[in-house]
């Protein structure tokens, strides 16, 4: 996928997660739909991940590496602000599990990027001519 491309589905994935996330504060999925939060996660890894491989490119393990440390660095970030958000203004308690799960999703969204990125990659290189 060029990068032409890929900046486009990187604007309508991230406009996708805006209208979805309106939609589940308008209607509580978050607290009707036990599982809401996990595809959310998922799908904002995803996005970061292929932001992180829009910016660097892929050339090596290395940057994919550095592409995770920066899912895991932002998604980690995120579960601050919910701790803070919910322990000193919503007044909710702290939750590990939930926490651990939601990183866990960030960085799966993640390695699927790098999935979703490498493997036309490796079809193609499998089926040209050298």
């Amino acid at each position: 996928m060029d990068r032409k491309k890929l900046l486009k589905f990187l604007e309508l994935l991230v406009l996708f997660i805006f209208i979805v996330n309106l939609l589940a504060n308008k209607f509580y999925w978050y607290y009707s739909v036990w599982y809401f939060d996990v595809i959310m996660h998922f799908l904002g890894g995803f996005w970061l991940g292929l932001v992180a491989l829009y910016l660097w490119g892929v050339r090596d393990i290395r940057l994919i590496f550095k592409m995770l440390f920066f899912v895991f660095f932002l998604g980690l970030g995120w579960e601050v602000f919910e701790y803070l958000f919910n322990n000193y203004i919503a007044g909710n308690s702290f939750n590990v599990l939930d926490t651990a799960s939601d990183i866990f999703f960030d960085l799966l969204g993640g390695l699927c990027a790098i999935l979703y990125l490498l493997v036309p990659l490796k079809n193609k290189r499998i089926g040209s001519k050298e």
